[in-house]
């Protein structure tokens, strides 16, 4: 008999808990995956017995119901059909898992959330910024051109309409609807306000200004900020989501956008821009006391990339060009230059050093903007997510400033620092040596200090014996590749697994294996993709092949006893690393099969899968 997708969603979700109790759900072949606010809501024994669900488990954050290859997008659409969710995807669950952490891990995690997808964006925007404001320095002609004020175009779209960015990737953090927060990103560089970049040259009084209720607010635009864009976006998101939940839903489609961004709107040009100005204000006075000494120079060259994270430091050009005007010698950029090469340093340091390929692909290209002055990509991306890199560019920053002052450098020029600063320089060679005491120091500090944010691989404890076993046997072949046997004995057919779950073959197909010793290791190199809590099961992906490998049968019900996982989400490995210790007697005293299963979850996507493993 058919199994009815609508009774099995409706009976899924009445177990959950609630609406309110559901974070995310998303699906992959076989599992629906949720992200559940309060586990104690739910109800586990229920769940397992809905028609249709083959077996839960929770790992990292992720309740996920087994209901099988073809079965689990039916069931998904439904669910989605039933609760109102909108749909989302595996990595859209991953984060809403990672939003279950304490305060102070989400505050410090949130700027990096909402970089890391538009890091593309203003990496390339920042490269590009750097190389056509340096060109003119070198070849004058070039930048009264065409191809100046095209290019110069190009590269400042990303940054010029840096809050609609920032914008819409906060929308998708928080959870709120993506197009709204674009909006609200939009409204805050309209072109009707005054850019922010040019409001110093305004005396006091011209500036126009809204008069609403109590509040009188100036007409500037927030270009170049990120901390108010992303405040607005959370109150923006907080804002919808209740609107969902109070208003009814035949009016709901037209009243709760309209009243989120109004009430956004108003609340952000009212209370949050202004109190924000506030915060630049005495940033900046404070900044002007500080540069005028030596000890003053070095505490900027540390402070300056926290203004930065605040998204202070375009104000920074007020400062310069009154330096300019007064003295005709910016000696702010110096400074300034010291704090952003040493992000440069700290970040090549986290590149090189680190094996994590996502990780390093970020990091290079993001180091190279930072070295021509465009420090965004470095801070918010690699330096500020793991902190101690950041930590040791302010550092080297201070160092670095205070040579600078100490040598009085300076140039007749603004809103450039970096390599690009060269040329405008009054002394090149001390502003070169400036630099590179700043980016050596970081980059010392951080080689030393830092370590990648991944756990490190846990040590086999002391009474079990050093791996012997290296897998030289296939047991499964496909066109991505081979997976070898990960446990010495003897392999069976998955079809001969004692359990109907893994012998259907609704989680993929595979072998069995009747282990000889307890341990597994890696059949392939590639990445951990998942780790079960209690370390019993583990997933890897390489090629486009995802492994599942679960030791024992409803070993889920020993609770991490009898299991020791080597390994966490994200490690890379190669074949033959030790991946989990496990304890065999514990196993068959718990009256659990100890069967190895080594699952290929997605078979289907392969024609040509064969286990060469198995005796004909």
């Amino acid at each position: 008999m058919a199994l009815d997708y609508r009774k099995c969603a409706e009976e899924i979700f009445s177990h959950l808990g609630g609406k309110d109790n559901i974070i995310s759900a998303a699906h992959c072949a076989t599992r629906l995956r949720l992200v559940i606010a309060d586990n104690s809501k739910l109800d586990v024994k229920a769940l397992e017995e809905v028609e249709g669900v083959k077996g839960l488990f929770d790992s990292n954050g992720q309740l996920q119901l087994i209901i099988g290859t073809g079965t689990v997008n039916k069931v998904y659409d439904e669910f989605l059909a039933v609760t109102g969710l909108s749909a989302a995807t595996k990595a859209d669950v991953k984060a809403a898992a990672a939003s279950r952490m304490p305060l102070w891990k989400k505050i410090l995690k949130t700027p990096g959330d909402v970089f890391v997808p538009i890091l593309p964006a203003i990496v390339a925007s920042g490269l590009m910024m750097g190389l056509v404001e340096a060109i003119p320095k070198f070849a004058p002609a070039f930048g009264t051109s065409d191809w100046f004020s095209f290019l110069d175009l190009v590269a400042n779209t990303a940054f010029a309409l840096l809050p609609v960015l920032v914008a819409v990737s906060a929308a998708r953090v928080f959870g709120g609807n993506i197009f709204l927060g674009a909006v609200i990103g939009l409204m805050m560089v309209h072109p009707a306000l005054i850019n922010a970049w040019t409001v110093g040259n305004y005396a006091a009084g011209e500036i126009p200004t809204w008069h609403l209720l109590f509040f009188n607010v100036q007409q500037v635009g927030y270009q170049g900020h990120v901390i108010p864009v992303i405040l607005a976006v959370l109150l923006m998101s907080t804002v919808e989501k209740w609107l969902h939940k109070k208003v009814p839903e035949m009016i709901d489609l037209f009243v709760t956008p309209l009243c989120t961004v109004l009430i956004t709107a108003f609340l952000t040009f009212t209370i949050i821009g202004p109190v924000f100005s506030v915060l630049e204000n005495w940033v900046l006075a404070g900044a002007k006391w500080l540069a005028s000494s030596l000890i003053g120079a070095a505490v900027m060259g540390a402070i300056y990339p926290l203004t930065v994270v605040m998204g202070l430091h375009h104000m920074y050009n007020v400062i310069e060009a009154g330096m300019i005007s007064t003295t005709g010698l910016n000696t702010w950029m110096p400074i300034a230059s010291a704090a952003n090469f040493a992000q440069f340093g700290a970040c090549l340091a986290v590149a090189l050093k680190v094996k994590n390929q996502k990780t390093k692909s970020v990091a290079l290209p993001s180091s190279l903007s930072a070295s021509l002055g465009i420090t965004e990509p470095a801070i918010f991306g690699v330096n500020f997510r793991f902190m101690k890199p950041f930590i040791c560019g302010m550092i080297g920053g201070a160092v670095g400033a205070l040579f600078g002052s100490l040598f009085k450098l300076g140039a007749p020029v603004y809103g450039v620092t970096g390599i690009p600063a060269i040329p405008a320089v009054n002394n090149r060679l001390l502003y070169i040596v400036e630099l590179l005491i700043a980016a050596g120091v970081a980059f010392i500090l951080t080689f030393i200090v830092w370590k990648e944010d991944a756990p490190a691989k846990k040590e086999a404890p002391a009474d079990e014996a050093a791996p012997g076993y290296v897998p030289t046997a296939p047991v499964i072949t496909c066109s991505a590749g081979t997976v070898l046997q990960p446990t010495p004995g003897k392999v069976i057919p998955y079809t001969e697994i004692p359990d109907e779950t893994f012998a259907t073959g609704v989680l993929g197909t595979g072998v069995g294996v009747e282990p000889t010793e307890g341990i597994v290791v890696a059949p392939f190199d590639g990445v951990i993709s998942s780790v079960a809590e209690t370390s019993h099961a583990v997933g890897i992906e390489a090629n486009g092949m995802e492994l599942l490998i679960h030791v024992g049968v409803d070993t889920v019900a020993m609770n991490g006893d009898g299991f020791r996982c080597l390994v966490a989400e994200g490690d890379q490995v190669k074949a033959g690393d030790p991946l989990i210790f496990f304890d065999r007697d514990k196993i068959k005293a718990a009256n659990h099969p100890d069967t190895v299963v080594v699952l290929l979850t997605n078979s289907d996507d392969f024609e040509d899968v064969a286990y060469p493993g198995v005796a004909e």
